[in-house]
This record gives structure tokens, C-alpha cells and sequence, in this order.
């Protein structure tokens, strides 16, 4: 090869090398830029739904996990806590779950897919507090003789039953609010969405 002919293979291969670092960085300047675009895993995390396993939750326990930065918990009410539902319908505010504010399968007497799991944003409609779980019935903690069992919001006193609707005349307006939630297995539920596969 004359060389001439090498000189204008050196001239194509620096062309050549300069145009693949020159993509290269551009492609490296440009992967912050379309990373910026994309929505950061804590974003995601905060409307993403969260699925949850509730093969270990044993009848009478609760567990709480977070979706959209709530708490939600997760009851298995045995069959003691399910039977004192129907004798507070005329006790609390909202017996048949009728205000617009949850799933139209949270409109029952357990307000539930299944009457044994309870699903249900831990927080007080009132003012946001944390309502405590008061499982025990009777006088326990200042609750009255009479008292069934389910929740008390320290706050402003308002209280919830074992299907978390409010007791009448309490700062409460509204039920404890069922999110969308569906079930993907008998023991897998996905919260945040009601439509499997969606």
C-alpha cells in the first residue's frame, strides 16, 4: 500500500474513532437529561400501588402497610369481631357505608371483598390523626363498660368499629376510608387498584 493510501486509511479511522467518542458523549450527555424526565422512584412509590401478602396474618392480628404515604391496615377479624357489627347499626353514623367515599364493594355490613379481611386507611376523617386500636370490648382504657371493640381516635375521641364506621355524635364526619384494593390471589392483595391486571 502506497502512502498515500495509508494516510487516507489513518484520516478514516481518526474519523471514524472521533465520531464514535463524539456519540458516545453525547449519549452520555444525554442520559441525565432524559433521567430527569422520567419520574424518580420515590414518585413512583408514592402513587404506586403496593402489594401485600396476608398469608401469615393470623385470625384477630393486624398488620399495616403504607400506600400514598398512609397508613393502611389490614385486619383478619375473627368471628367474635364480626358478630358484634351487625349490633352496632344503630349505633353508628353511616351503617350501610352510603357517603361516596369508598368502593362500591366497601358497601356492606362489613364494608369488605371478604367478610374476615378488613382493609382501611388508618387515618381519623376528622383532622387526620391516628386512631389506636382498642380490640379489647369493655371498660378498657376509658372506653365505657358497654364498649365492643375497634378504634379510638386520641385526637378528639371519635371512635370506629371492627368495620371501621363511626360511632354517632363524634367529630368524625365520615367511615374510615376503604382504599381500591383487589385481591390477586387468596392471600396476595394489590392496594391502589381494584381491577386486576390494570
Amino acid at each position: 500500500m502506497s502512502n498515500q493510501g495509508k494516510m487516507d486509511c489513518g484520516r478514516r479511522n481518526l474519523i471514524v474513532a472521533t465520531a464514535a467518542v463524539g456519540g458516545a458523549g453525547a449519549v452520555a450527555a444525554l442520559v441525565p437529561f432524559v433521567s430527569s424526565l422520567l419520574p424518580s422512584e420515590r414518585a413512583k412509590a408514592a402513587g404506586a400501588p403496593v402489594e401485600v401478602d396476608i398469608s401469615k396474618l393470623e385470625s384477630g392480628q393486624m398488620m399495616t402497610v403504607e400506600w400514598r404515604g398512609k397508613p393502611v391496615w389490614i385486619i383478619n377479624r375473627t368471628k367474635e369481631m364480626l358478630e358484634t357489627l351487625p349490633k352496632l347499626a344503630d349505633q353508628v353514623a353511616d351503617p350501610k357505608s352510603e357517603k361516596e367515599q369508598q368502593p362500591a364493594y366497601a358497601k356492606n355490613d362489613t364494608r369488605s371483598i371478604k367478610p374476615e379481611i378488613m382493609v382501611v386507611v388508618g387515618i381519623c376523617t376528622h383532622l387526620g390523626c391516628s386512631p389506636s386500636s382498642k380490640f379489647k370490648a369493655g371498660a378498657d382504657e376509658g372506653m365505657s363498660g358497654d364498649w365492643l371493640g375497634g378504634f379510638l381516635c386520641p385526637c378528639h375521641g371519635s371512635t370506629f368499629d371492627f368495620a371501621g364506621r363511626v360511632f354517632k355524635a363524634k367529630p368524625a364526619p365520615t367511615n374510615l376510608e376503604v382504599p381500591p384494593h383487589v385481591y390477586l390471589t387468596d392471600t396476595r392483595i394489590l392496594i391502589g387498584e381494584d381491577k386486576k391486571g390494570a
